[in-house]
């Protein structure tokens, strides 16, 4: 019997680049496997360590979730703005206007 095989996606953005690469894999394949077999570690060096949240649809998960048809991986990177410090901009900008 042939082990049985998902579909999946891992993507990672950064301001200049974005990458998604689709993958087919073993059923129980986990989420920091299938950014292993996605070989985006090559095209990214930051990736190598392998220490970077991962999310699926933008919802964080733990590396060791096992994945599930048509998942997609998401490789999160840090912030480069405060999301409250933003948004009081934006709300401080809208009163003077």
């Amino acid at each position: 019997m042939a082990s049985e095989s998902i579909h999946v996606e891992v993507c990672y953005a950064r301001p200049d680049v974005q990458a998604v690469v689709a993958l087919t894999v073993a059923a129980g394949t986990t989420a920091l496997d299938a950014v292993r077999q996605s070989g985006l570690a090559h095209r990214f060096p930051e990736l190598i360590d392998a220490s970077q949240p991962l999310g699926i649809y933008g919802k964080r998960v733990e590396a060791n979730r096992v994945l599930e048809e048509g998942d997609r991986v998401e490789i999160l990177r840090p912030l480069t703005a405060d999301p409250k410090e933003a948004r009081r901009k934006r709300a401080a900008s809208k009163k003077t206007k």
